[in-house]
């Protein structure tokens, strides 16, 4: 397992507490010890504590939302 590291995604389509609880779920479904942060005024999701942004792009996507970009920031 790599390194965890904090990921940061711009996430489309969130607009309420629901968007929030569904992209929390779907990436601690994976990654039941991450800390996921969402901001809805600017889409920023960010992820503590999982280990592939491509995963969890994938995870946020089959919850249904569009994810337009990724960062990892350490």
């Amino acid at each position: 397992m790599r390194s965890l590291v904090m990921l940061q995604f711009q996430v489309q389509g969130m607009s309420c507490a629901h968007c929030v609880k569904a992209v929390t779920q779907a990436v601690q479904s994976a990654y039941p010890d991450a800390r996921v942060e969402v901001d809805l005024d600017s889409g920023r999701v960010r992820v503590e504590r999982a280990d592939d942004a491509a995963r969890v792009a994938r995870l946020i996507q089959e919850a249904g939302y569009t994810v337009s970009e990724s960062e990892t920031l350490g």
